[in-house]
């Protein structure tokens, strides 16, 4: 488990602009305890900094996992967010898409969000940013990009694709050997 380093943290940090905007920096500094980015095994961890103290006790060969993992590094040095985050970016999301019940189950099964399934969105949402899925009873599904801008939507198709999918609750269950 290391720090980050300059292009790791760039990388991560616009990843997760995109999403929650200028409060990255309430990531960081929290007022109830300090948090910080790690890297291990070309995953990044979201650990409290009193915890990651106490792993340097621990060999790396031997850590599985500490905190919260928020995403993968590619080989190209790009940064993936995975579901993991989920938690975090919700909190602080600046633009949020609400599916009717009829499409919870097609986003958990990882197809992208239609007119037809966009219950609400809020507004001033830009074309191509990130957004944090939500249920009608405000549960988070998971976290796409959208694919038209709110004023957009309004005159859409109702096959026309609103939000592209990037990640849901249910790649826990998909993906329940790369997690």
């Amino acid at each position: 488990m290391r720090p980050l380093t300059e292009e790791e943290t760039k990388a991560v940090f616009e990843k997760l602009y995109k999403f929650i905007g200028k409060n990255i920096k309430n990531l960081i500094d929290r007022p109830n305890e300090p948090y910080c980015f790690r890297l291990h095994k070309n995953k990044v961890f979201y650990v409290k900094e009193r915890l990651m103290k106490k792993a340097t006790n621990v060999s790396r060969d031997k850590l599985v996992a500490l905190g919260t993992c928020v995403g993968k590094l590619t080989h190209t040095g790009k940064f993936r967010l995975t579901i993991g985050a989920l938690d975090l970016i919700s909190q602080y999301a600046k633009h949020k898409i609400w599916v009717k019940p009829s499409a919870e189950m097609q986003f958990l099964y990882g197809n992208n969000i239609l007119k037809s399934g966009l219950a609400r969105i809020t507004e001033n949402t830009p074309t191509y940013t990130g957004v944090v899925i939500y249920s009608m009873a405000d549960i988070p599904l998971g976290f796409g990009v959208t694919a038209k801008s709110t004023n957009e939507c309004r005159s859409l198709d109702p096959n026309a694709v609103v939000a592209f999918h990037q990640a849901d609750c249910g790649e826990f269950l998909r993906n329940e050997d790369e997690l």
